[in-house]
């Protein structure tokens, strides 16, 4: 019984390319959190204002969507 070969450069090219999206949307999101005329995070967990925190999640998501895009 042989053991696979392990490549590990589809591994860090998936690790980096994973770190670079995480980075890219945390500064999208700080700069959309930076934008709007109102703290979000304040608004949101102490105003309790739930269609807020759907907007915020439908911009990550579409923030998501076209980091992904981007890296692929």
């Amino acid at each position: 019984m042989t053991i696979p070969e392990i490549h590990w450069g589809p591994m860090i090219a998936a690790l980096v390319y994973a770190t670079m999206g995480l980075v890219i949307f945390g500064v999208a999101f700080v700069v959309v959190d930076r934008l709007t005329p109102y703290h979000l995070w304040r608004e949101i967990i102490d105003e309790k204002n739930s269609a807020l925190a759907i907007v915020v999640g439908a911009v990550a998501v579409g923030i998501s969507i076209i980091v992904a895009s981007a890296i692929r």
